[in-house]
């Protein structure tokens, strides 16, 4: 897959060193959000959630749980579209022919990225020469395809 470096706006809104932030970053992308909107956004929804035993709470810059970030993506009028079942294998990988084009979320194993038109955006190429196995993506509903026109 073709692949850009892309920051989600993190360095212009004046953020720096190493972060655990790809969900932040992914949303940013593909959503069109500024970074910051969605950085703020995410911290917000994190403190009203309950932490689970022997967890803690989502960060966006350490780290995002499902819950939460699945949250804010519904309310931006995204929806899930899961590639994987449980016991099913993986039957959709991180590559071009296997992904519909548009802007889409993409769940890895422990990571999030964003593709536009079968082009990775992203701090680095997760895709692992096309062997990636991608449990699901995020896109804009259908209705809200059709609302933006």
């Amino acid at each position: 897959m073709d692949f850009v470096y892309n920051d989600g706006g993190r360095a212009a809104a004046g953020y720096k060193g190493r972060a655990g932030d790809c969900v932040v970053r992914a949303i940013a992308v593909a959503t069109q959000k500024p970074y910051r909107e969605v950085y703020d956004a995410i911290n917000a929804l994190a403190v009203e959630e309950r932490a689970r035993r022997g967890r803690t709470r989502s960060s966006a810059r350490s780290g995002v749980g499902r819950t939460t970030y699945e949250g804010y993506l519904r309310t931006l009028g995204w929806e899930w579209v899961p590639t994987m079942q449980v016991g099913s294998g993986c039957r959709v990988h991180l590559r071009t022919e296997e992904l519909p084009k548009g802007h889409l979320v993409v769940r890895l194993s422990r990571h999030l990225t964003a593709v536009i038109d079968g082009v990775i955006h992203d701090i680095y190429n997760p895709d692992r020469r096309g062997t990636r196995c991608v449990y699901g993506y995020f896109e804009l509903a259908q209705n809200h395809k059709k609302a933006e026109k």
